[in-house]
């Protein structure tokens, strides 16, 4: 409650001198209430009739989308505990894995596209710009986890870091982060407990299932067929070549955001892929929000379609009619 008061004062401040309220970041180790407490900071602010911006970084759990993904929204109503954040325009980017670690070049990039649209957005609301934004982060907070959190501070440009049950972090944040960040640090609440692998995989399957199925099954997926024309597929990534396989003198160039196209086979049945707005291969397509996620139930080379499952809020056959998609996965 003492850190909503001071950051409602902040906010306050903003809109007398007519600029950016406070930008948090929140972080900590796994288990210790950092989701939680962002729900807590977002709510209050809602209630306040503020509209912050709350972006989860989290690609584990996922709290705007699915987990695999990062994202943005603007709440304008407080979370409800059953049906979560309002998704009316949820700013959605891919990342494809559980785990940030598992391309973190892919990671910082598309955390640098997300908060120059975030900033762009506030730059043209002037509400949002004052009721700032409330940034959740991942777990990982060692080596380059912790460089990680570095990025993501800079280039948010926050000015309040809370750190959670973690002496060592709050300790190397006030080193290392400029003179103008006010570094905080909380205890644990009492209430949080440790989750289990079986749990978080438990929780990550029930998010998916929800985003095409709905909270209480309510939603009845788009089923339909494209041809393998109209989609390009591609995995992000390419595989590293040992040193010693390439030629003398030469170095092996950034992979880990190369695209590589897929070939229709049965490999892509009943996989989540995200779906992109662009040109063919256009690599910066990578960088931009997703305009849903799609299954594959179905390749059939034959007649060359997949078929495809698609959430009833997201994409539907129309609007594969007269647009080019790209398709990525992991």
């Amino acid at each position: 409650m003492n850190v909503h008061a001071a950051l409602e004062q902040l906010r306050d401040q903003a809109a007398e001198k007519s600029i950016r309220g406070p930008r948090v970041m929140i972080a900590g180790p796994v288990d210790v209430g950092k989701s939680t407490l962002s729900r807590i900071l977002v709510n209050y602010a809602a209630r306040l009739e503020r509209i912050p911006i709350f972006v989860d970084l989290d690609v584990g759990q996922g709290e705007i989308s699915i987990p695999g993904s990062m994202g943005a929204l603007i709440v304008q109503r407080p979370h409800d505990i059953e049906t979560g954040y309002p998704q009316a325009i949820p700013l959605v980017y891919h990342f494809g894995h559980k785990a940030p670690g598992d391309n973190l070049s892919l990671y910082t990039k598309v955390i640098s596209s997300l908060s120059q649209t975030i900033n762009d957005r506030c730059s043209h609301n002037s509400n949002a710009n004052v009721s700032g934004c409330i940034i959740n982060t991942c777990g990982w907070i060692k080596d380059a986890g912790y460089k990680s959190l570095i990025h993501i501070a800079s280039v948010f440009e926050v000015n309040i870091i809370i750190v959670i049950d973690q002496e060592r972090l709050y300790t190397e944040l006030r080193r290392d982060m400029p003179d103008f960040v006010k570094i905080i640090q909380l205890q644990k609440s009492g209430g949080v407990v440790n989750r289990t692998r079986q749990t978080r995989a438990t929780s990550r399957d029930s998010r998916v299932r929800n985003y095409f199925y709905g909270i209480d099954k309510e939603l009845s997926p788009h089923c339909f067929y494209v041809n393998f024309s109209e989609v390009s597929i591609y995995k992000i990534g390419a595989p590293e070549l040992p040193a010693s396989l390439l030629p003398l003198g030469m170095v092996m160039e950034q992979g880990e955001t190369k695209l590589m196209p897929m070939v229709p086979s049965e490999a892509l049945r009943y996989h989540v892929l995200s779906l992109c707005a662009g040109e063919r291969g256009a690599e910066k397509s990578v960088y931009s929000p997703v305009s849903g996620f799609i299954v594959i139930t179905e390749v059939d080379g034959k007649i060359k379609i997949y078929d495809i499952v698609t959430s009833p809020c997201s994409i539907t056959w129309e609007d594969f009619v007269g647009h080019r998609y790209n398709i990525y996965g992991h």
